[in-house]
């Protein structure tokens, strides 16, 4: 086991730019503590959520616990972005697959002989159980991470997501070629085939299944890799259900963790502030065994 106490070391960061396999290329920052690192964390992000809402984890990841991360931009998105939204053919597939698989691949290759972990936010450990390769993983750590159908949402949340899935965005998608998210005030605007692809996933009862083949796989998770996955209680869009629906697919590798912010002294977290520094409390939590 590592030891995970608290150190107090300098932080190094450069940039990285490294290409997906069917040729995208991607741009990443990497932190790296001022000593031998204990562990290198690939830092999957969410839907539509950009790298730098990480740097300050990133920070204290390798200041405070001697961990190198890389933080990146999934394709057409952020410092990764090549060109008009209207013109991406990126999906979730591409995104979830292509782009966190060679996140992964250049990690093991910047930092070899250590520990490989994965932390992955939403999406960014839905589609693990999926990809080749994790038998490198030694750890993965989900955060807010679940499979959903929008009737898993409670209300009021579940009449602005009918909105966004059956009235804004698709109307707002066809009009403009992408997902408008920053005129909707839904995030990121996001490349068209996204959103479509996403919006088929959270109407359909089998979620991804119908999407299962060459380029989405099927589940099938034979790592060895501790996984744990972690639910907030007050998480209206990623219910805690809906992470012990995601854990099926670990093969029952996976431990999920229900977290109520309360218990921490925090008053809310909801899915996307568990990485925020006012709850840096949690912190320390997503890295217990």
């Amino acid at each position: 086991m590592l030891d995970m106490n608290t150190v107090k070391l300098g932080v190094t960061e450069r940039s990285i730019m490294f290409k997906t396999q069917d040729g995208a290329e991607l741009v990443g920052r990497l932190y790296l503590p001022d000593a031998p690192p204990m562990a290198a964390v690939v830092l999957n992000s969410a839907t539509g959520v950009l790298q730098t809402f990480y740097t300050h984890f990133a920070r204290w990841l390798a200041a405070e616990r001697g961990i190198a991360c890389l933080t990146y931009d999934y394709r057409d998105m952020g410092r990764s972005w090549s060109g008009p939204m209207r013109a991406s053919l990126a999906d979730m597939s591409d995104w979830g697959i292509r782009d966190q698989v060679a996140a992964r691949r250049v990690m093991a290759r910047t930092i070899p002989d250590t520990h490989l972990w994965i932390i992955g936010h939403s999406l960014g450990a839905m589609l693990l159980p999926n990809q080749p390769e994790t038998d490198t993983l030694t750890r993965v750590i989900g955060v807010a991470s679940g499979m959903v159908h929008y009737t898993d949402h409670p209300w009021p949340y579940r009449a602005l997501a009918m909105n966004f899935w059956f009235t804004a965005g698709p109307l707002a998608t066809a009009l403009c070629g992408y997902m408008p998210g920053k005129r909707l005030r839904f995030g990121e605007d996001l490349p068209s085939e996204v959103f479509w692809q996403w919006r088929r996933w959270c109407t359909s009862r089998g979620f991804n299944a119908a999407d299962f083949g060459p380029k989405l796989p099927a589940p099938n998770w034979t790592s060895r890799a501790s996984v744990r996955l972690h639910a907030f209680t007050d998480d209206d869009l990623i219910p805690p259900h809906c992470v012990e629906r995601l854990a099926r697919n670990y093969g029952g590798a996976a431990k999920v963790v229900r977290i109520n912010p309360k218990d921490h002294g925090l008053d809310t977290v909801g899915h996307l502030s568990a990485f925020s520094r006012k709850n840096r409390a949690l912190w320390p939590v997503l890295l217990e065994e």
